[in-house]
């Protein structure tokens, strides 16, 4: 027999999930604060980039790390940023680091009609640098956070993993709604 729980109980269920979450956010944060260098990628178009040009006017940044588009999760993940990255963009600089080179990046990003910046990381050794590249040198997804000091140095602020039932895609939390979750669903570039 399945103990109901009744809606006083979820709610501070919910309070303690919050609660816990702000401290999670603060780990982050106090794990990071290391200055990085001023690394250089590729747009779309072919042309360079640096880290610092990707902030714009704004004083921070946030930095997607994607896979590529061999990945289905990044591929979900980006699809869920196109969604909403202009929001992100209104406090932020907000772009995509991919590990395809630039051709690839160029024709799957406008398959996928992602609006926001996508850019090649595959001849920066940034992806490496950050920690998004496990020990058989394969990329990993995430998202770091930057701000820029007033003498123009760049500190990465925080970073973290994405993963199923991560706060960065609606899919699974929905999903872990359903009466019997996600039942092995995996994300496919069609439907």
């Amino acid at each position: 027999m399945t103990v109901q729980k009744n809606d006083s109980e979820i709610q501070a269920l919910e309070g303690k999930v919050r609660e816990a979450k702000k401290q999670l956010l603060e780990a982050l944060k106090q794990r990071s604060g290391e200055s990085v260098e001023d690394f250089k990628f590729k747009r779309t178009d072919g042309s360079a980039v640096s880290l610092s040009e990707l902030f714009g006017e704004k004083s921070d940044l946030i930095i997607i790390h994607n896979m590529g588009q061999d990945c289905t999760y990044c591929t979900l993940w980006a699809d869920g940023f196109n969604g909403h990255w202009r929001h992100l963009a209104d406090r932020a600089g907000f772009a995509l680091v991919s590990g395809d080179d630039v051709a690839t990046l160029k024709e799957f990003s406008e398959s996928r009609n992602w609006g926001f910046t996508c850019l090649s990381g595959a001849d920066s050794n940034f992806t490496k640098v950050m920690g998004y590249l496990d020990e058989k040198g394969s990329r990993l997804p995430g998202v770091s956070t930057f701000k820029k000091e007033a003498d123009g140095g760049i500190i990465r602020v925080a970073h973290t993993w994405f993963g199923p039932g991560d706060d960065f895609c609606a899919t699974w939390p929905i999903f872990d709604m359903l009466d019997n979750g996600d039942c092995g669903w995996s994300p496919k570039l069609h439907y």
